[in-house]
C-alpha cells in the first residue's frame, strides 16, 4: 500500500514545457474563456491561495489540477494536495510566473470545476435579508462586498446582468473566500418583480428627496428586506430607484455625501443584516 506521501509523488508533474496544453487554462485562456469551457454546460474557474481553494473545496467544488511551487508541496499546499487525487503541475517560482505572467503571492492555484447555481426561487427559500447588486463590475468591491455579507447577515448575494464574476480571481481572493459561504446565484432583468413576488420589499441606496435612514425601524421590522446596492459611480438606475419600496442613505458627517460601494455594503449589512 502507498504512504500519503508516495500518494503525492506519483501525482506530482515537474513543468518542462510552458507550451503543454494541460497548463493553458493557467497561462492562456482568460478567465471569461475558462467560464465558458463546457458551454452550455458550465465552465471552469482558477482559485488562488490555500485559504481560498481550502473553502471552495469545502463548498463542495470539484479540483481538476493544481499549480504550486516547488516549496510549497510540502508546505502550505500539503493540506490541499492530500484532499484531492488530481494532478499537482510544479516548478520554481521564477517558472511560475513566466507561465502565468505574475507573481502567486501565496504559491498555490487550483483548476476547479464551475458549481450549478440555484434559481433565485430556490436560493431565497426561508430567507430574510439578502443583497442584490445591480451591475457592480469592479472584482475588488464585489469581492469586498461579499466578504461584509459573510460577515454582517447577509443570507444571500444576488446579482443582476453586468456584474462581475464572483469567482474571478481576483473577486475570490479579496473576499477571503466567502464567495463559496456566502449563498448566491445571478438574476433576470425582471428581477426585481421577481423579489417582490417572494415576498421581498426592495430598499434601494440612494440620494432622492424621499430618502430615508437606515436607522429607520420600519425598515427592520420587514420581514423580508433586498438591499439593493449599485455600482461605484452610476450607481443605481433611476427605473431601479422608483420601483423599490425604501430608498435608504447612511447618515454622514463633514458634508460626505457617499461612501464607496464596499464601504457602503458594511455599513447597511450591519444595520439591516439578519441577527438570529
Amino acid at each position: 500500500m502507498n504512504s500519503p506521501g508516495t500518494k503525492t509523488e506519483n501525482r506530482l508533474v515537474k513543468i518542462r514545457e510552458l507550451s503543454a496544453p494541460e497548463l493553458a487554462p493557467y497561462a492562456r485562456l482568460s478567465e471569461n474563456e475558462l467560464r465558458h469551457y463546457f458551454e452550455p454546460h458550465g465552465g471552469l474557474f482558477v482559485a488562488e491561495s490555500a485559504l481560498v481553494i481550502e473553502r471552495a473545496m469545502d463548498a463542495g467544488c470539484e479540483a481538476v489540477s493544481l499549480l504550486v511551487e516547488h516549496k510549497q508541496v510540502q508546505g502550505g499546499a500539503a493540506a490541499l494536495i492530500e484532499r484531492t487525487d488530481v494532478p499537482v503541475y510544479t516548478a520554481a517560482p521564477e517558472l511560475l510566473e513566466q507561465l502565468t505572467g505574475y507573481h502567486l503571492a501565496r504559491g498555490v492555484l487550483c483548476l476547479m470545476k464551475r458549481p450549478e447555481l440555484k434559481t433565485p426561487e430556490e436560493l431565497c427559500a426561508g430567507m430574510k435579508r439578502v443583497a442584490v447588486l445591480e451591475a457592480v463590475m469592479n472584482p475588488t468591491n464585489l469581492g469586498a462586498i461579499f466578504r461584509s455579507a459573510a460577515a454582517l447577515g447577509m443570507e444571500a448575494v444576488l446579482l443582476t446582468p453586468g456584474c462581475t464574476d464572483p469567482l474571478y480571481k481576483r473577486s475570490a481572493r479579496v473576499s477571503m473566500g466567502t464567495v463559496f459561504q456566502v449563498p448566491w446565484t445571478k438574476l433576470k432583468d425582471d428581477w426585481m418583480e421577481q423579489l417582490k413576488s417572494l415576498g421581498f420589499k426592495l430598499a434601494a441606496f440612494a440620494l432622492t428627496d424621499d430618502t430615508v435612514s437606515i436607522r429607520d425601524q420600519k425598515l427592520n421590522a420587514e420581514e423580508r428586506l433586498a438591499v439593493v446596492l449599485g455600482s461605484e459611480g452610476p450607481g443605481l438606475k433611476a427605473e431601479t430607484i422608483r420601483a423599490c419600496d425604501y430608498t435608504i442613505k447612511i447618515p454622514m458627517q463633514h458634508g460626505v455625501d457617499s461612501l464607496n460601494v464596499a464601504a457602503a455594503s458594511a455599513v447597511a449589512f450591519w444595520q439591516l443584516g439578519n441577527r438570529e
